[in-house]
């Protein structure tokens, strides 16, 4: 149970994030941006199940490995969601058009697209039996909440500056419901499936108790897990007093950082982050762990390693992702 966060793609290559929400009873799939090669880290059967595909914006990088995710869900029966900064639906439009369907089915392949333009959100509609030939236009939504709301999980979305507006998003698990076994022993109730009436919250009684009543004496909740996702942005003091309240005790920080500090000018110039600032970011919402990601090709292995050295130096729990 929890969040498993899985960083796609090497460290000379696009990158990407897919977050597995596991409840115990189902697992949701998001996908954050979707590079070139990024999902040969991922079977197909997942792809496939991917339930969001979030994009922070479209720069070759992030996009040039959508014809793959395509490729395996243009037909599948459930609705692929799409979400991503202002003209993403005009951008998916694009890409769905750029292939010939003449022999396309004649049901399932709705891709739902949504363009987040705070304080709005609008939708649309493409149906692959038409051949995506048609805008269906859904309408739109007052951005006052996540952006995506589940029983499970959310996802929350900011909106930053790369030049062109870039999506962060954070993803957090809904809250743990636990039982109280010491409380539970103290009223001399034994554990069984009635305790999943309890959590439910389904009326009645249980040898003799209301169960409304023993809500209240034996369960406990406490915060989920939670991901942020950041990429591809200018952090100057404005962003990061802006970001550091909203990523408050985050689980997990995914943050580029496709520079060293000595680069720091390039970074402001080319609208991206330093390793010192993404520590610092990092240490200042007291997040529990910082993930680096997307760092410039320009860096051989020994200054990967004393890119990751700088931020461990403000902010110790900093590491690459797996595999790097």
């Amino acid at each position: 149970m929890g969040l498993d966060v899985q960083v796609l793609g090497g460290p000379s290559s696009d990158n990407a994030l897919f977050v597995r929400v596991n409840t115990g009873r189902a697992t949701h799939r998001l996908l954050f941006d979707v590079g070139q090669g990024v999902l040969d880290g991922v079977a197909r059967p997942e792809v496939t199940a991917t339930d969001h595909l979030f994009f922070s914006h479209f720069h070759m990088d992030h996009v040039a490995g959508f014809d793959a995710f395509l490729r395996v869900n243009a037909a599948r029966e459930r609705p692929v969601h799409v979400w991503g900064p202002p003209r993403t639906s005009e951008f998916v439009h694009h890409r769905l058009r750029g292939v010939m369907w003449n022999l396309a089915p004649t049901s399932g392949g709705d891709w739902l697209v949504s363009d987040v333009d705070p304080p709005r959100v609008r939708a649309a509609r493409f149906a692959l039996p038409e051949r995506f030939e048609t805008r269906h236009d859904l309408g739109e939504r007052l951005l006052d909440g996540p952006l995506v709301s589940h029983a499970d999980f959310t996802v929350e979305v900011r909106l930053l500056d790369h030049r062109t507006p870039s999506a962060a998003y954070l993803v957090r698990e809904a809250p743990r419901v636990n039982v109280d076994a010491h409380r539970l022993a103290a009223m001399n109730l034994a554990p069984g499936p009635w305790l999943a009436r309890l959590k439910n919250g389904e009326s009645g009684l249980h040898e003799g108790h209301d169960l409304a009543a023993l809500r209240t004496a034996l369960l406990t909740q406490t915060p989920g897990a939670s991901v942020a996702y950041l990429t591809d942005l200018r952090l100057d003091d404005d962003a990061h007093a802006a970001l550091t309240p909203w990523l408050s005790g985050v689980t997990t920080l995914v943050c580029e950082s496709q520079y060293r500090h000595d680069d720091a000018d390039l970074a402001a110039l080319n609208h991206h982050v330093t390793s010192v600032q993404a520590a610092r970011l990092a240490r200042d919402a007291d997040v529990r762990e910082l993930v680096l990601f997307h760092v410039s090709d320009r860096y051989d292995g020994a200054e990967r390693a004393a890119l990751l050295q700088e931020a461990r130096a403000i902010f110790p729990a900093t590491r690459f992702p797996d595999g790097w």
